[in-house]
């Protein structure tokens, strides 16, 4: 059915400021329903999840078909009865709702074990790395003789054998880790001269616990990044990276960030803002930033606020809420980065020198109780996402493809998503998202994707715990 979004001209009611807190749900009940359906599906106006648009599909094209209206047909202009806000959310809430009607029609891509998966451009099989032992992991690095690291989030760093065995002893001395929410250990990465100098890199949950005012103990903590060596199945050579003061300790146990690359002799991570919102705009505060520093930890002179004195020198861009992806594209050396929006407005980023990225100044999401954050979704003087993602995959993982063993694959980025357990294959042509895929569906939460020295993709899945690779089917 044709859309255009005619909202029913009943009830020309006066919505106050306070009702700007109204979930975006009993806004439609009682604005939109009459008109288009308790489900979305039409009635004297069109269906609002076939994904026909007959004055436009974009964000900005929906919030003026809602907030301008058509006299022809017979639609209310909204802009006089609901906030900004308020339009905003019902945008959203659109797209979430399209999206789950086009997902009940379309076949995901679920793979099984000793079955051909089919894509577009390649069909594979899925392999079992690691069944059994596993609990949460989080990241895995890949070591040049073949064994493979990977962390627990409860702060176990583990060994797998080349031949797929997994040791059944963590190693022994990584520094202590607090698990704390969504925050333990995180990121493991490898030095790029890792054959000759044997620098190991973790970022983790570091922090206090302590008895408080009313006689519970309470949990401080901050991302922080370590490196170290392994000899004999234990930690040496401990050396902090990044150790941020205690005074930046929250006891919110949301958006710890935290994943690596190298470029050029420097580390660049990413902290998230730890449920501080503004503290993403705050440059005198590590929340909400991705750093940039020597491989040693030494602040280099040439970060973009380096000379500033109300600022950490660390920081390469900020702006940030929760990025849990981070990868370099080989092709060129450009950053890019996944994050976490709130409800709906997760984002694809390409990282820049001081760049700004918004949160929660501007965002494609709304609050979780689908309250409306704010009607920006751009302002001048923030960087603008590459791809943005509504409802929200919660992203998590991401890396681009080396080598030829997908031949059709090759330089793309792969992502993971958690809630909707999926990796999703995004194509990039000068600095531009052209493509998207998914290619993975419904084997797990999807918590890391990485690519590995021999071409094939491995996948970290939480519930059940478990690592799977992507081969080709022969």
């Amino acid at each position: 059915m044709i859309r255009c979004i005619a909202i029913c001209l009943l009830g020309l009611w006066a919505v106050p400021a306070s009702a700007d807190r109204v979930k975006v749900e009993a806004l439609y009940a009682q604005h939109c329903a009459a008109c288009h359906g308790a489900e979305y599906e039409g009635g004297v106006g069109g269906s609002l999840v076939d994904g026909e648009w007959k004055h436009g599909s974009s964000d900005e094209d929906v919030y003026r078909s809602i907030a301008k209206g058509n006299v022809e047909m017979q639609m209310q202009a909204w802009e006089e009865v609901l906030s900004a806000g308020q339009i905003r959310s019902l945008v959203i809430l659109l797209q979430e709702k399209e999206h789950q009607f086009r997902e009940k029609q379309q076949k995901p891509p679920v793979p099984a074990a000793g079955e051909v998966t089919k894509t577009r451009m390649h069909d594979y099989r899925i392999e079992t790395v690691v069944a059994d032992g596993l609990k949460t992991p989080w990241a895995i690095a890949f070591l040049p003789d073949g064994r493979r690291l990977v962390t627990e989030k409860h702060g176990a760093l583990r060994v797998i054998a080349a031949d797929g065995a997994l040791d059944p002893k963590p190693v022994e001395g990584t520094p202590e880790v607090t698990d704390h929410g969504q925050g333990g250990l995180m990121e493991v990465a490898i030095h790029p001269q890792f054959a000759s100098n044997g620098w190991v890199y973790l970022g983790f949950a570091d922090g206090t616990k302590e008895t408080g005012p009313d006689g519970k103990e309470q949990t401080r903590s901050i991302t922080a990044v370590a490196r170290g060596r392994i000899r004999d199945h234990c930690w040496t050579d401990h050396e902090w990276i990044y150790r941020p003061d205690p005074m930046f300790r929250s006891r919110a146990g949301v958006h710890f960030g935290t994943r690596f690359v190298f470029r050029d002799g420097f580390l660049f991570f990413a902290i998230g803002e730890r449920g501080g919102m503004m503290e993403s705009q705050d440059l005198s505060r590590p929340t909400g930033k991705i750093f940039r520093l020597q491989d040693d930890g030494r602040v280099p002179a040439d970060n973009p606020f380096a000379d500033r004195p109300d600022a950490i020198a660390g920081i390469w861009s900020y702006g940030h809420r929760n990025p849990q992806g981070l990868a370099i594209d080989p092709r060129d050396g450009s950053i890019w980065s996944t994050e976490h929006g709130p409800r709906g407005g997760d984002e694809l980023n390409r990282i820049r020198a001081g760049a700004n990225y918004g949160w929660p100044v501007v965002t494609h999401g709304m609050n979780y109780d689908g309250s409306p954050m704010t009607a920006e979704t751009t302002r001048e003087g923030i960087e603008a996402a590459a791809a943005v993602w509504v409802p929200s995959l919660a992203v998590c993982g991401l890396d681009f493809l080396e080598g030829d063993v997908f031949p059709d694959w090759k330089h793309d980025l792969f992502s993971g998503g958690l809630v909707t357990e999926e990796v999703r294959r995004i194509r990039i042509t000068d600095g531009r998202v052209v493509d998207q895929e998914v290619i993975l569906k419904g084997i797990g939460r999807v918590r890391d994707v990485a690519c590995a020295p021999d071409g094939t993709i491995h996948v970290l899945l939480n519930r059940p715990d478990r690592i799977v690779r992507l081969v080709p089917a022969r």
